[in-house]
């Protein structure tokens, strides 16, 4: 991580953020420096930049925060403008979030304001691509939209969930598409089967970032860590996504907000900052278009304080508490027992839809699932998927709940 920020005081953040024109970040105990002494004047061109962190064996920079733009941003310009203004200029997204605005938005700032561009570290995913023809598609379509010629990161493959896509084709067309200047790197993205595709991408020569879901609930798991270790070993960079993890309302949620609001931090900044403390990650990208939240990633993201090991317990004790209320995206165990239903991926869409509101999203990638199997769903035995299921889930009731919430 870079020292840049190593002497950045709270009244230095602020003096920026005023700067910015986004006032103040949050609450003042984030921020405290015990050593800085009262009425001490703040240079006038003291400049804040994210830490920055390597790109695995790229050896490309990027901030250790980026944003997930899975909004809107035809319509909401504002968080773009303020996410340059902070530092947060990795960007991810994709040919498919909010029906293609996501993308567009993007191509309306940059066709705005064209100097960005060189600064920006974009990223974007072949959502739905089923073939290698349809990559390119994908491709050709996304950089339209955004006003560029080419892609930073391309995640080729949105939703891995096993290696058999990770073949000679899809090697031979990053190669090309690299001699075309129109992707710098090339990656996938997974929400099931973490652990095999991290490992399986550790093997792969031709990989160079992959964004898994990671968070201090999945982080338990030796196996996922075993794969992070490997990729990172490779020089594959990673880039967490899911860093909060859907939230489980419990009784267990008031002492862990109370715990970490004596500390001075948010649960979300707890969360955020026990994922950046795992060296092997990259950069974080946190999907936020509440400039508010925004800024207490920022401010997460710059703090110097650290968890302690005592705040790693509390994370951890959360998360084995609260455990039979969230989905690992293990497929690889639920989707073999399931009569094909896609269990992992109907736990994912349901998760959009009651934890992040995104119901939009979640009834268009429930649509996708082909109409037989949805037929099915409601009549399909779980017992051996519930029964095998770490997370100790009602799997049956869960299936029923996205027939009745998401078709």
């Amino acid at each position: 991580m870079s020292d840049a920020n190593k002497n950045v005081s709270r009244r230095g953040f602020l003096k920026f953020a005023g700067a910015a024109g986004i006032g103040s970040v949050i609450g003042s105990k984030v921020f405290a420096d015990s050593n800085e002494p009262n009425g001490q004047k703040q240079q006038s061109d003291q400049k804040l930049e994210l830490p920055k962190r390597k790109l695995g064996k790229t050896g490309v920079e990027i901030p250790c925060l980026a944003l997930g733009v899975a909004f809107n941003a035809v319509d909401n310009q504002i968080t773009l403008r303020k996410a340059v203004d902070l530092g947060v200029t990795s960007w991810d997204t994709s040919s498919m979030y909010e029906n293609g605005n996501s993308e567009l938005g993007i191509g309306k700032f940059l066709e705005k304001n064209p100097d960005v561009r060189k600064k920006l570290f974009l990223m974007t995913k072949a959502s739905f691509a089923k073939n290698i023809e349809d990559v390119e598609k994908h491709l050709q379509a996304s950089m339209g939209r955004m006003k560029t010629d080419y892609i930073d990161l391309y995640f080729g493959v949105h939703g891995l969930s096993g290696p058999s896509q990770l073949n000679d084709e899809m090697k031979k067309w990053v190669e090309k598409a690299k001699e075309r200047k129109v992707i710098k790197y090339f990656g996938f993205s997974t929400h099931a089967n973490v652990a095999g595709c991290l490992m399986a991408a550790s093997k792969l020569d031709w990989i160079d970032a992959v964004m898994p879901i990671y968070n201090f609930r999945v982080m338990q798991d030796p196996k996922l860590i075993d794969a992070a270790q490997a990729c990172y070993d490779a020089g594959i960079g990673i880039i967490a996504m899911k860093t909060q993890a859907q939230k489980v309302e419990s009784d267990s949620d008031k002492k862990l907000m109370e715990h970490f609001s004596a500390k001075g931090f948010t649960e979300g900044q707890a969360k955020l900052k026990f994922v950046l403390d795992d060296k092997r990650v990259t950069a974080a990208c946190v999907g936020r278009e509440n400039i508010e939240h925004l800024k207490q990633n920022v401010a997460a993201a710059l703090d110097k304080k650290e968890l302690t090991q005592l705040d790693k317990e509390v994370l951890k004790n959360y998360a084995a508490e609260t455990c039979s209320g969230y989905c690992a995206g293990c497929a690889n165990i639920c989707d073999s027992v399931a009569a094909g239903v896609p269990v992992s991926d109907v736990m994912r869409y349901l998760m959009y839809y009651n934890s992040l509101g995104d119901t939009q999203t979640a009834r268009q990638l429930f649509a996708e699932i082909p109409q037989q199997i949805r037929d099915k769903m409601l009549i399909a035995d779980y017992s051996a998927a519930e029964s095998r299921c770490p997370q100790r889930l009602p799997v049956a009731r869960l299936m029923s709940q996205a027939v009745r919430t998401l078709a």
